[in-house]
């Protein structure tokens, strides 16, 4: 096989050159597409819906869940039957605590999908402006509630692990006897540690509910100067009838008010 010459080569680089002017750059094979859903939560706008979404779910769940521990005023019978008809949702069609359960799946999937979103989003913000606010006005501007949503959240978190370990699974109270609510929940809040927990845990969710009942209006676009005021008394409302409301429960006990 004969060698090619110099010119020879020249000439193949330039045949080359040309060509790949002529044809352009390599198109890359097109990725298939995504189902619409994980594209939509993959963007900010369907963060920031999921994030509300789950907000709202989790808001209906801590008020039911307040005002069903408000049995406790009413006496051990109340709270008691209260707990079992929780356990017997769905009979005879569902066996017993098979609802139950499956609304706290539920919960634990709205909770995993609010703190992800929250994460995500806060990591896209940072990668949009990856030198932060210098201006100390900005940072006044903010009110403390959503300046500590991070913190807040991160407490609540922690107080959701101890108060399943203390209430619900029992090894975090060691007077805890499966089925009696009352006599649990009295043991645990007459300890003075814990009852200090759930009061400052019950604050810390207060503050965050306070912002985001504020800020999930906003996020699902129902963002008006003419209804900001009533947005504010919700939130304020709100979160102030869910922060007496838990804090009132070991308070009252602490103090021996209720036995």
């Amino acid at each position: 096989m004969p060698e090619l010459t110099t010119e020879d080569d020249r000439a193949g680089a330039d045949d080359a050159s040309r060509l790949a002017r002529e044809v352009g750059p390599p198109v890359p094979p097109s990725p298939r597409d995504k189902p619409f859903l994980v594209r939509f939560y993959g963007s900010a706008v369907g963060k920031k819906s999921v994030m509300a979404l789950t907000g709202i779910m989790l808001l209906g769940f801590v008020l039911v869940h307040m005002i069903g521990n408000l049995k406790i005023y009413l006496g051990a019978s109340h709270l008691n039957e209260y707990g079992e008809w929780l356990r017997m949702i769905g009979e005879p069609a569902l066996p017993r605590t098979v609802f139950l359960w499956l609304l706290r799946i539920g919960l634990i999937g709205a909770f995993a999908f609010h703190i992800h979103s929250a994460y995500s989003l806060t990591r896209m913000n940072q990668r949009a402006r990856p030198v932060k606010y210098q201006s100390h006005r900005e940072y006044v501007a903010a009110n403390f509630a959503s300046r500590t949503m991070r913190w807040t959240g991160i407490i609540v978190g922690l107080f959701i692990i101890f108060h399943l370990a203390d209430l619900t699974w029992g090894f975090a109270n060691p007077d805890f006897v499966r089925g009696s609510v009352y006599a649990n929940a009295i043991h645990s809040f007459s300890r003075v540690p814990v009852a200090i927990i759930y009061i400052v845990a019950n604050i810390a969710l207060g503050i965050h509910i306070f912002h985001g009942s504020w800020s999930m209006f906003q996020s699902l676009g129902l963002n008006n100067p003419r209804f900001n005021i009533w947005r504010r008394y919700f939130a304020v409302g709100f979160a102030a009838l869910i922060t007496v409301g838990n804090v009132s429960m070991p308070l009252m006990v602490v103090t021996g008010v209720v036995k």
